[in-house]
């Protein structure tokens, strides 16, 4: 006589765990690596500009 160790439902509830977590990550991975960076840059870049634009103002006003 063959016995199961394991239920169909308890089979389908750890490829459900298995497939978020693997979601989970791959989105921590892309997030990590293209989005913060991404976002950073911009950012920096955005800084460095009104930075330039009120020293050139300053130097106008003078």
């Amino acid at each position: 006589m063959h016995e199961n160790l394991v239920e169909f439902d308890q089979y389908l509830g750890f490829l459900a765990f298995l497939t978020i977590l693997t979601i989970g990550f791959w989105l921590m991975i892309f997030l990590l690596t293209f989005v913060v960076p991404y976002w950073l840059t911009g950012n920096l870049m955005e800084m460095w500009k009104e930075r330039r634009a009120a020293r050139e103002a300053s130097l106008e006003e003078e």
